[in-house]
């Protein structure tokens, strides 16, 4: 099918900050007002700058512009924990004269988070545009396939194979929510459509205390180096663009833990522009406009 006229797709990704001054903002917006432990906002400050600066709004941006080529219609950006946030989005929408939205969020793991959130602000913004939900899509064939092709492309086939995605506490998990039974599935998934076995990591846990799903990348990186391994591949297939996570958190920590252990890390891309990734999304918002429809 065809998207309609009224119809037009909503992406929404974490948020990242351009101005580095922001920072503070950025963290008291994720920890929900709560006060950061000390030198966290240094230390983030430091990752952005050992980068060059994120460039996942970037990047998102150039997903929308694909994905609204490949449907024909119109796809904006809103970011969860930063600007231009989801107000705005939808504020663009009305200017278009738009009056449905399909909301898919760039975190395969945690749609009904991200849409819970999106939701909220349309809500609270009295917003007249009505919002479609999209279901996890991190199983979807052309999804799954992307991952695969980067994953032959860049990894030696000679190396372990090692899947991350982002960590979450526990007590997430124990309060009901789907994330590790989805990263798993889509983990399974991956592996099989590579033809290759994986281990998941789950990567750059928070700040905060308690317990938070692992194993974690020097946990991960031990276990290869007592089995004797001198080399790893590492796809980071959770995150969908390239950013800090990837960029600082693989590309100079874990690389970093591994030069320690005597290994060489060789990391795979995120998704970012792949085609597989706009066919995967397009499907999804394809269905999930079917499925209001017929609903």
């Amino acid at each position: 099918m065809s998207f309609p006229q009224d119809a037009g797709v909503l992406l929404v990704a974490h948020g990242t900050v351009d101005n580095l001054d922001d920072l503070g903002a950025f963290v008291a917006r994720i920890r929900h007002g709560r006060p950061p432990p000390p030198g966290l906002v240094e230390e983030l400050r430091h990752r952005y700058e050992a980068i060059g600066g994120s460039p996942l709004l970037q990047t998102t941006r150039q997903q929308a512009a694909a994905l609204s080529k490949r449907l024909e219609a119109p796809v904006l950006v809103g970011m969860r924990l930063w600007e231009p946030g989801v107000e705005r989005a939808l504020a663009g929408a009305v200017a278009l004269g738009l009056s449905r939205l399909v909301v898919i969020a760039l975190a395969p793991f945690s749609q009904h988070v991200y849409w819970e959130a999106a939701l909220k602000v349309a809500q609270t913004a009295n917003s007249p545009i009505r919002l479609i939900p999209s279901a996890p899509y991190a199983q979807e064939p052309d999804f799954v396939a992307a991952h695969a092709e980067l994953i032959a492309r860049h990894a030696p086939p000679e190396a372990p194979l090692v899947l991350s995605a982002h960590s979450l506490p526990r007590i997430a998990i124990e309060r009901g929510d789907p994330y590790a039974r989805l990263v798993e599935a889509a983990a399974q998934a991956v592996s099989e459509k590579v033809g290759r076995p994986a281990r998941l990591c789950y990567q750059s846990q928070g700040a905060d205390g308690g317990a938070w799903l692992g194993p974690d990348v020097r946990e991960t990186l031990g276990a290869l180096a007592a089995e004797g391994h001198g080399q790893v591949a590492w796809a980071p297939f959770g995150f969908l663009a390239d950013h800090v996570e990837t960029l600082y958190d693989l590309d100079v920590e874990a690389k970093s833990i591994a030069a320690e252990l005597s290994l060489s890390l060789v990391r795979v891309p995120a998704l970012n522009l792949h085609p597989g990734l706009t066919d995967a999304l397009a499907a999804v918002a394809i269905r999930s406009l079917s499925t209001e429809a017929s609903g």
